[in-house]
């Protein structure tokens, strides 16, 4: 197995394919389609488990400057992927580049190896390495202990509000908690001001939530 990074358009177009094919698998269009978006069945979480149009409409807003991380084996097959967003956010008046996961998968007849646990881990030693001041997201609440066990802490009662501020998008309007991991000597001084707290993410009308 081995993990390779790129920036979202610059991904391979056959590993982009299989990359697709497993969010499709855990987050199907017509199911996706039938109910009201929560800013996840593609902007999401694990579920552990380049024509021009083949995938329009899947790609991440280009201001995140989204990055892909897949998790291949030895025969060039996506065993697990995931989406890095960044954005410079404020947060009790201190200013904070904050990086999150996105679309997060495993392909289903590859759960329960660690698979996807090992991705997310590795994932967050990527944007500690970046220099972001902080990796923070929401993940369902069934999730927190998959996220602990990768190295994540959870904030409780912390909101992301994501959408923008004519249009926000909280993620207590869903069973989600927060998630995260501060890094920089700025961050880890001020992660007392997260846990129970609203946190402006605003990331836009693409990506609504992270």
């Amino acid at each position: 197995m081995r993990i390779v990074t790129f920036a979202e358009r610059d991904t391979p177009a056959a590993l982009r394919r299989q990359a697709l094919a497993l969010q499709e698998e855990a987050w199907p269009s017509d199911e996706v389609a039938r109910h009201e978006s929560d800013g996840h069945e593609r902007d999401g979480h694990e579920s552990d488990g380049h024509g021009e149009d083949d995938d329009a409409g899947q790609w991440h807003d280009p201001a995140l400057a989204p990055i892909a991380m897949l998790l291949v084996d030895d025969k060039g097959t996506v065993v697990a992927s995931l989406d890095i967003l960044t954005k410079e956010i404020t947060h009790a008046r201190q200013r904070f580049q904050a990086r999150g996961l996105s679309r997060v998968v495993t392909a289903s007849r590859l759960r329960g190896r660690g698979h996807g646990r090992h991705l997310v881990a590795a994932a967050r030693e990527a944007i500690e390495r970046s220099g972001a001041d902080l990796g923070i997201f929401t993940c369902d609440s069934g999730l927190r202990t998959f996220y602990e066990s990768a190295g994540w802490r959870h904030l409780p009662g912390t909101v992301l509000v994501g959408g923008t501020p004519e249009d926000p998008f909280p993620s207590d309007r869903f069973d989600k908690v927060t998630v995260a991991a501060f890094f920089t000597a700025t961050a880890r001084a001020h992660a007392h001001t997260f846990p129970s707290t609203r946190v402006a993410l605003y990331p836009g009308v693409i990506d609504r939530l992270w």
